[in-house]
């Protein structure tokens, strides 16, 4: 994941100053961070915790291990759960896709214990689960002690974390992300709408999730896409429901109106060809396994310069996805990212003299220690 840094020839407004605790801009196709402010203080998240829950059960039904259309048997310690709940009732049996759309929509802390029970006996064992995800994430600053984000003095993240978290959801999981952006669910002939009020206020705007305990203030990691570029913000510590909506909104259209994230290069498309040594052909084909993107200032990206810088000493055999050096992107001087090149295609070796003729040569040519 890459910084934003500009040189001082890029003219663009400082990032809007919000009245919140933390927060954090970041482009979910390049992770580039936009805008920051205290985005790795450890905070309480309250319901951005959700976030985790719903993720866990969409990373379950990706592997199979449980289907939308299972039912879950609730128990009495779901059905107790204090604060916002989707109204679940002990002994029932609810479907998985109920449960999320009542974790997700409704931000239930019945449904997300239900969850939790199911996928792994017990909320304990789950939240040991949701920290071994979020170290795998690169979430370093986060704890989990439950599923729901009840206050509990080991429970914490940061805006930065859960940014993360957010673009994985978002990157990994398209088929379960459109339920964010649904405004209401009915479960059990109750009606709740989306606490997300930027649903309503900006077209744009697709996710996430809210957040309020007194301990957090009030939270909200939000998404929004224009002309095919994907903002995540999230917002912690605000004063009120319409203070976090309006404070994202400010870092959302700061990030619009004054960035672009155009894809530079598709993965696997052949960029250039690399000298190798003691190979049956004399280079390999090159390229990325994924596709480019980089922030950059509105309207700058005539001035992006790339540069391949390849590893002189490549030598046979090599298989498609070995490194075999760095793209480097920049503006005007700064680096803006870079990212691996690896080979394209397989290369074997090369027969016996070709190998002792190349053995020489990079002996002479001090490649070859």
């Amino acid at each position: 994941m890459s910084s934003v840094s500009w040189a001082s020839q890029v003219m663009i407004p400082a990032p809007p100053q919000l009245a919140a605790s933390s927060w954090i801009l970041m482009d979910a196709h390049s992770g580039a961070i936009i805008a920051e402010h205290n985005a790795d203080e450890r905070l309480p998240p309250a319901s951005l915790t959700k976030m985790m829950t719903s993720y866990l059960l969409e990373y379950e039904i990706h592997q199979g291990t449980v289907d939308l259309n299972d039912m879950v048997r609730i128990s009495e310690r779901a059905w107790r759960m204090p604060g916002s709940r989707m109204f679940i009732q002990e002994g029932t049996f609810v479907s998985i896709e109920d449960l999320l759309r009542g974790v997700i929509i409704q931000s239930g802390n019945d449904a997300s214990v239900a969850v939790a029970e199911h996928l792994a006996g017990s909320e304990t064992a789950f939240a040991d689960l949701m920290n071994q995800h979020a170290r795998l994430m690169g979430m370093n600053n986060t704890h989990f002690v439950n599923a729901t984000g009840l206050p509990d003095e080991g429970h914490y993240s940061t805006a930065r974390d859960l940014a993360i978290l957010s673009r994985v959801k978002i990157m990994d999981y398209p088929e379960h992300y459109s339920i964010y952006s649904e405004r209401e669910f009915t479960f059990n002939n109750i009606r709740q709408t989306n606490r997300n009020r930027l649903l309503w206020r900006d077209a744009s705007v697709d996710g996430l999730k809210t957040g309020h305990t007194s301990e957090a203030g009030y939270c909200l990691a939000a998404s929004a896409v224009r002309n095919d570029m994907r903002l995540i913000s999230v917002v912690m510590g605000t004063r009120s429901d319409e203070a976090r909506t309006q404070e994202s909104q400010k870092l959302l259209s700061y990030g619009f109106r004054y960035f672009e994230t155009p894809r530079l290069y598709q993965a696997y498309q052949d960029l250039d060809e690399a000298r190798v040594w003691k190979g049956a052909r004399g280079s390999v084909r090159i390229g990325l396994t994924e596709d480019l993107y980089a922030t950059i200032p509105r309207g700058a990206q005539e001035q992006l310069q790339a540069e391949i810088v390849l590893n002189p000493n490549l030598q046979a055999p090599l298989v498609v996805g070995d490194q075999v050096g760095q793209l480097v992107i920049s503006l005007n001087g700064q680096v803006v990212t870079q990212e691996p090149i690896v080979a394209l295609e397989n290369l074997e070796r090369g027969g016996f003299f070709k190998r002792l003729w190349h053995s020489l040569i990079m002996f002479f040519s001090g490649l070859l220690s």
